[in-house]
C-alpha cells in the first residue's frame, strides 16, 4: 500500500495462554487426548455454578430493563453497591461516579493503555500477564517495560528494581500491580504494597492495580486491597471482575475503580478521556450489571468463595508436595487464584531433550513445530504431545525465565494429582533425555 497501515505495536500483541491451542488441536486431529490446563476457565474445566446464582440471572433476564442499554458509566444499581461495599469493607469512600463498566476486563484493559500518550509508560511485573504487557506495549510501540518478581523469594516483587527503574526512565507513568498475580498465584504482603504506593508518590506516579481475583486467596498472605493502602493523594485505577469469582467468565462484565482521580489534574483529563471513550461504544453488557449486586450481595456467597478456594489450596499443597521432589525445578506453591508456575532452573533445559512419543505422524509433526522455539516451549510441546497435558510456556508471560504455567482447576482431586505426577514424570524424564 502506498501508506504503511500497520501499527508500530502490531508486533507486540502476542498471547501464548490462546496461542498454543493452535498445535493442540492439530495433536488432537492426530489422536492425542488434550487435557486444556492453559487457560483459567472455571466452567471449562467443569465446575458448577451454584443453582441458586443461576436463578439470580434467570431472574434479572425476565426483566425488560436487561435487553436495554445501561448508562454509559454502568447500571447505577451496580455502582452503588460496589461504592457501598467498599465503605463496609474499609471505611473508603468510592464515589459511584468514579466506577466505569467495561465488557470484561480485557476490554478495560485494552483502553487504560490505549488511550495514554504514546509516550506515557506503565512499568508491570515480570512473569508479565500478556493481556497487560501486550496492550502496555503495542500502545508505545516498544517492548513492556518490567520489574522482577523474584521466584527464589515467594515469586515476591524486587523493590530495589522497581525503584530504579522508575527513577532512571522519566517516561515511566504509572506502576501495574495484579493482586493476586497471574501467572504465579503470589500476593503481595501488605507492606510491599505501601513501599510501591510511596514509590509511586515519590515520583508522581499513578497505580494500576489488576484485582481480579481478589476473593480467591487461600495462602498465609492475606489479600490487601490497593484502596486500604493507597492513601488520599496517589491517583490509582483499581480493576474487578465477575469473571473467576463467581465464576462467569462469559458475562465478560468488569469494571474499574479510581481513586484520588482529583488530586493531579492530568490524571483526571486521562480518566475522562477513559469515560469519552466508552461513550463512543454507548455502554457495556446491562445484564450481568443488573445481577452484580444480587449474587455479590447474597448471603451464600461468601461460602460459595469459601469452598471454592479451599478446592484450590488443596489442590496447591497436592502440586507443591509433587513438584518440590524435583530436582531441576523450583515451584513456589501458590496463595491464590487457580495457577501454579514452575521454574526449571537454569541450564537444566536444552534443545536436544525430547520426550519418547511412539507415533510417528505426531513425532514427525512435533519435530517441525519445536524448530527454534524457547527452551520451555519446546518442553511444553513435547510433554503435549507424549501426554496429552496442555499447559503454558512460562516465556509466554513476557519473561526470559524457562518453565510452565498450569492450572488448578481440574474438580477431581484424585484426576488432578494422576496428572501433575504425569507432568513430574515427564520433566524428570526429559532432563534426562
Amino acid at each position: 500500500m502506498r501508506t504503511n497501515i500497520v501499527h508500530e505495536g502490531a508486533d507486540e500483541l502476542t498471547y501464548e495462554i490462546r496461542g498454543i491451542v493452535r498445535v493442540a488441536e492439530q495433536l488432537k486431529k492426530l489422536g492425542v487426548e488434550i487435557v486444556w490446563e492453559n487457560i483459567g476457565d472455571p466452567i471449562a474445566k467443569g465446575e458448577t455454578v451454584p443453582q441458586w446464582i443461576k436463578d439470580i440471572v434467570v431472574a434479572t433476564m425476565r426483566e425488560d430493563k436487561s435487553f436495554g442499554y445501561s448508562p454509559t458509566k454502568g447500571v447505577v444499581s451496580a455502582r452503588e453497591f460496589i461504592s457501598a461495599e467498599r465503605k463496609k469493607e474499609s471505611n473508603v469512600l468510592l464515589n459511584p461516579e468514579d466506577i466505569l463498566f467495561f465488557n470484561g476486563l480485557g476490554d478495560a484493559i485494552s483502553k487504560v493503555y490505549t488511550y495514554l500518550r504514546h509516550s506515557a509508560r506503565v512499568i508491570g511485573p515480570c512473569p508479565a500477564y500478556p493481556t497487560h504487557s501486550s496492550a502496555e506495549a503495542a500502545h508505545a510501540g516498544a517492548p513492556h517495560i518490567t520489574y522482577t518478581l523474584d521466584y527464589r523469594k515467594n515469586w515476591y516483587p524486587n523493590l530495589e528494581d522497581i525503584r530504579n527503574k522508575v527513577k532512571y526512565n522519566p517516561l515511566v507513568a504509572g506502576i501495574l500491580i495484579i493482586n493476586p498475580d497471574n501467572p504465579t498465584g503470589m500476593v503481595y504482603p501488605k507492606q510491599v504494597l505501601k513501599e510501591i504506593v510511596s514509590i509511586a508518590r515519590e515520583y508522581g506516579l499513578f497505580l494500576v492495580a489488576d484485582e481480579t481475583y481478589a476473593l480467591l486467596s487461600y495462602g498465609r498472605e492475606q489479600m490487601t486491597p490497593l484502596y486500604e493502602v493507597i492513601g488520599t493523594d496517589v491517583p490509582a485505577i483499581v480493576m474487578r471482575g465477575l469473571s473467576k469469582e463467581v465464576p462467569w467468565p462469559g458475562s465478560r462484565c468488569g469494571w474499574i475503580e479510581v481513586y484520588n482521580k482529583d488530586k493531579d489534574p492530568a490524571f483526571a483529563r486521562y480518566v475522562k478521556t477513559l469515560v469519552d471513550a466508552k461513550m463512543l461504544e454507548v455502554c457495556s453488557t446491562t445484564l450481568p450489571q443488573l445481577a452484580l449486586p444480587q449474587i455479590i450481595g447474597d448471603v451464600r456467597f461468601a461460602e460459595h468463595v469459601r469452598l471454592r478456594t479451599e478446592n484450590y489450596r488443596k489442590k496447591a499443597d497436592i502440586a507443591r508436595a509433587i513438584f518440590s521432589g524435583i530436582n531441576g525445578v523450583i515451584a513456589p506453591c501458590p496463595e491464590s487464584s487457580f495457577y501454579y508456575s514452575v521454574v526449571f532452573e537454569e541450564g537444566v533445559l536444552n534443545s536436544q531433550q525430547a520426550l519418547p512419543i511412539a507415533d510417528q505422524a505426531i513425532r514427525e509433526y512435533l519435530e517441525k513445530e519445536v524448530e527454534g522455539v524457547s527452551p520451555d516451549k519446546r518442553f511444553v510441546l513435547y510433554l503435549m504431545a507424549a501426554t496429552g497435558v496442555c499447559v503454558v510456556p512460562l516465556s509466554g508471560f513476557n519473561t526470559d525465565l524457562p518453565g510452565f504455567r498450569m492450572t488448578l482447576l481440574e474438580p477431581d482431586q484424585k484426576k488432578f494429582k494422576e496428572m501433575v505426577t504425569k507432568i513430574a514424570e515427564s520433566i524428570e524424564r526429559y532432563i534426562r533425555s
